[in-house]
C-alpha cells in the first residue's frame, strides 16, 4: 500500500474518532460557545481543556523522543500573521455564529442525518477554494502573504530562547494546568463519557502528527506532515469525489470521511439518527451566508475552529489561540444579533 493511501487511511481512522467524540462525548466548537454564553453550562467548553491537554502533553513527548519535529509542522514553518489569526478568525466566528456550526460540527451533524449541515459542508468548501486558490487567492495573498518563519513560532520554542526551559517542560506545564481547569469543573467530573471522549480526541489530534511524520520520512516528503482541520479539506474532498484530482487521495480526505462515519456510527449507537430538512428559508439563507464567511475566514486564518483552535493550538503555535479567541468573539458577536435582531 502507498503512503498516500497509508495517510488516508490515518485521517480516516483519526476522523473517526473525532465524529465519536462529537456524537458521543458533545465534543463541538459552537455547541461549547453557545452552552456557556447562553445556557451557564461550562461543560463542554471545559472539556476542551481535557482535549488541549492531552494532545499537548502528548505531541511534546513525541517530539522529545524524536518522533515528532513540532517545527516542521505548518503553524510554525509558515511565519504568523496576526493580522490573518485575528480577522480570519473573526470572520470565521461570525459566520460560524451565523450557521449555527463550524465545518467539523456540519460534519458531525450530517453525520446524524441532517440536511443543513449537508449544504453548510458544501458551500465551506466551495467558498474555501475560492479564497485558496480561486478568484479571490491573489488578494489575499497580496493582503495576507505567506512567508517561511524565521524564528520561534511557539509558546514553547519561546520559552527555550528566552531562559532555557526545555520546550516538553513549557508544554507539560500548560498541558496539566488545562486537564486542572477542566477537571475543577465538578459537573465535568461527573460526566466520564465526556472524559473519555476528550481524552479520546486528543490522542487522535497527536496521531495526525505522528503519523504523517512518520509516512513524510518514508515516502521522502510527498505526504506533508498534517493535522485535523476543516474548511479547505472539504473543497478538496468535493473536488476528489467529482475529479478524482486535488491533490489526490490522501490525509485531509480521509480526515473529512472519517468524521462523517464517526458520527454516524456515534448518532446510531444513541440512537438520535434522523434526517432533517430546513423548514425555513430564510434560516437556510442565513446558513449559508454564514458557511461562506467560514470558508473565506478558515483559510485568511490558516485553520478553522479545529484546525486553529485545536490542532495549532496542541502544538503551541502562537496562531492556535490567538485565533481561537478571535472565533469565540466573533461567534458570541453573531449569538447576539440573532437574539437581539440586527437594528443598532
Amino acid at each position: 500500500m502507498d503512503e498516500m493511501t497509508l495517510a488516508a487511511l490515518l485521517g480516516l481512522a483519526g476522523g473517526c474518532v473525532l465524529g465519536l467524540s462529537a456524537r458521543l462525548g458533545q465534543f463541538c466548537t459552537f455547541g461549547a460557545i453557545e452552552s456557556a454564553y447562553m445556557g451557564q453550562d461550562q461543560r463542554r467548553m471545559r472539556l476542551w481543556g481535557i482535549v488541549l491537554g492531552i494532545a499537548i502533553l502528548t505531541i511534546f513527548a513525541l517530539d522529545a523522543m524524536g518522533h515528532i519535529d513540532v517545527s516542521r509542522t505548518l503553524y510554525h514553518s509558515v511565519q504568523w500573521n496576526p493580522l490573518a489569526s485575528i480577522i480570519g478568525g473573526l470572520i470565521f466566528g461570525y459566520g460560524m455564529g451565523l450557521a449555527g456550526n463550524c465545518g467539523f460540527g456540519s460534519l458531525a451533524r450530517l453525520g446524524g442525518g441532517d440536511l443543513r449541515a449537508f449544504v453548510v459542508v458544501i458551500v465551506i468548501g466551495i467558498s474555501g477554494y475560492f479564497m485558496l486558490s480561486g478568484p479571490l487567492a491573489a488578494l489575499r495573498v497580496s493582503i495576507f502573504p505567506m512567508l517561511n518563519a524565521e524564528g520561534p513560532q511557539g509558546f514553547a520554542q519561546l520559552g527555550q530562547s528566552i531562559i532555557g526551559i526545555s520546550p516538553l517542560i513549557t508544554a507539560v506545564v500548560i498541558a496539566i494546568a488545562m486537564i486542572i481547569w477542566a477537571l475543577s469543573h465538578m459537573p465535568l467530573r461527573r460526566e466520564p463519557v465526556m472524559l473519555f471522549w476528550g481524552v479520546m480526541a486528543g490522542f487522535a489530534v497527536a496521531s495526525a502528527f505522528w503519523g504523517t511524520s512518520v509516512l513524510n520520512e518514508a515516502s521522502f516528503d510527498e505526504v506533508a506532515i498534517s493535522g485535523h482541520t476543516f474548511t479547505a479539506p472539504l473543497g478538496a474532498t468535493l473536488i476528489y469525489m467529482m475529479t478524482a484530482s486535488s491533490g489526490g487521495l490522501g490525509f485531509p480526505i480521509g480526515s473529512v470521511a472519517g468524521v462523517l462515519i464517526g458520527a454516524f456510527i456515534g448518532s446510531m449507537i444513541k440512537g438520535h439518527f434522523r434526517w432533517e430538512p430546513c423548514d425555513d428559508p430564510r434560516e437556510l439563507g442565513r446558513q449559508i451566508f454564514g458557511a461562506v464567511l467560514m470558508g473565506f475566514g478558515g483559510v485568511i486564518a490558516l485553520g478553522c475552529s479545529v484546525g486553529q483552535g485545536v490542532t495549532a493550538f496542541s502544538t503551541l503555535a502562537y496562531s492556535g489561540p490567538v485565533t481561537l479567541l478571535a472565533i469565540v468573539i466573533g461567534c458570541i458577536f453573531a449569538i447576539r444579533q440573532l437574539l437581539a435582531g440586527f437594528e443598532p
